[in-house]
């Protein structure tokens, strides 16, 4: 938790504690403390609750009052979005009447015996999950005895969310590393054994070529770095698409012919923008690259580019083996592949298209991807003709 958190869930704990203690002073008739105002200017025992409780009901966070008996007292608006209920008609309900959650009423009755607690906790709502973080605590009475307790709940979702994706970007860097080294080792080892020079014909070059995918893959890492945190750099110049497109595509039509795949270039019109012409090379290299990996010979791959409004329209086509649709959300996260037993062979480690989409959104733009299984996919960019900002 952030400092910055930890003072929020302190104020809100103080809040609280401040409310419920008015309560039960007004409740009691009691006398205000030793450090109540002066004589003169006396403030009753129940403007506490009139001062404190409409910050609680304006806190961003969930505040949840339950008495000894497990029965709700309070509960603010944001309360009653996160558990789904009506606050207003959640008191002198059961906690498990108002929120049907074991582990929460667990936790209050641990409360009740004075063991306070901070732990996350997983809703479904509306078929969507989300993760919040509850803290419990026992609100004390004079005689020190647990007779409220105070339940602080915000959502973490979002951080839950990061946390995943840290340790899986971890988990895929260290298997898409592992796997060249791994063949590098044994290849050197095997040379150290076996000296004869067919021996180092024929497994140098192979380490060689895991040398150049793992230098690959870390040049992959840092784009995607700095696309992500936003310092990807662009060299702008008035940029025709064709004069970009047409090498690259002919430095790989050798590979579509070995291949089987007919790959062509269609400039429907003329269409100039301001960019960075080696970074839209490495577009167009990623998009080609990636229908080759996935069309079988016979296929046919056709880049098009066009305008369209104010928007410069290029498009890859392909007659692939198409993705399948609760894939296609995910195609542009790092390091996600459709079906990785398949990418091993291909080559691919799921930076291609996050890379290409950091480099369209730098340069204001837009993707959008559209398939059908076995019958091939179009990636679609718009950039806009007019000036980009520097």
């Amino acid at each position: 938790m952030t400092p910055a958190e930890w003072s929020l869930l302190a104020l809100a704990a103080g809040i609280v504690a401040g409310l419920a203690l008015g309560r039960v002073r007004a409740l009691r008739h009691e006398p205000p403390p030793v450090s109540a105002p002066p004589p003169q200017a006396p403030v009753p025992p129940a403007s506490v609750e009139g001062t404190f409780a409409p910050l609680v009901r304006a806190l961003p966070l969930g505040v949840i009052i339950v008495n000894r008996t497990c029965h709700v007292e309070f509960a603010n608006a944001a309360a009653g979005a996160i558990f789904g209920f009506d606050p207003e008609r959640a008191i002198a309900l059961h906690i498990i009447e108002a929120v049907p959650n074991v582990e929460l009423e667990r936790r209050i009755a641990d409360a009740l015996r004075g063991e306070g607690s901070v732990a996350p906790l997983m809703l479904t709502r509306a078929r969507v999950a989300r993760t919040y973080r509850v803290s419990v605590y026992p609100l004390t009475d004079e005689n020190q005895e647990s007779s409220r307790v105070v339940v602080i709940s915000d959502d973490q979702t979002a951080l839950a969310r990061l946390d995943r994706a840290r340790k899986e970007f971890l988990s895929n860097v260290s298997h898409e590393l592992r796997t060249p080294l791994a063949s590098i080792k044994l290849m050197l080892e095997t040379v150290l054994e076996v000296p004869e020079q067919e021996a180092r014909e024929l497994f140098v070059p192979q380490a060689l070529a895991q040398v150049d995918r793992l230098t690959a893959l870390v040049g992959q890492l840092l784009e995607q770095a700095r696309a992500e945190s936003g310092q990807l750099k662009l060299a702008l110049r008035d940029v025709d698409l064709e004069e970009v497109a047409r090498p690259i595509v002919s430095s790989l039509e050798q590979q579509a012919s070995n291949k089987g795949v007919s790959l062509e270039l269609a400039a429907l019109r003329p269409v100039r923008v301001e960019a960075d012409p080696d970074r839209l090379a490495q577009v167009f290299v990623n998009l080609i690259d990636n229908a080759l990996r996935h069309t079988a010979e016979g296929g046919r791959i056709r880049v098009e580019i066009d305008a369209r409004d104010s928007d410069a329209v290029l498009r890859v086509r392909d007659t692939g083996e198409g993705i399948p649709y609760r894939d296609l959300p995910h195609i542009f996260e790092r390091f996600y592949v459709v079906d990785r037993s398949r990418t091993r062979s291909t080559g691919g480690a799921g930076l291609g298209l996050a890379i290409v989409k950091g480099i369209v959104d730098a340069h204001g733009g837009a993707i959008s991807a559209e398939s059908m299984l076995g019958r091939g996919t179009a990636f679609t960019i718009r950039l806009p003709i007019m000036r980009i900002k520097r």
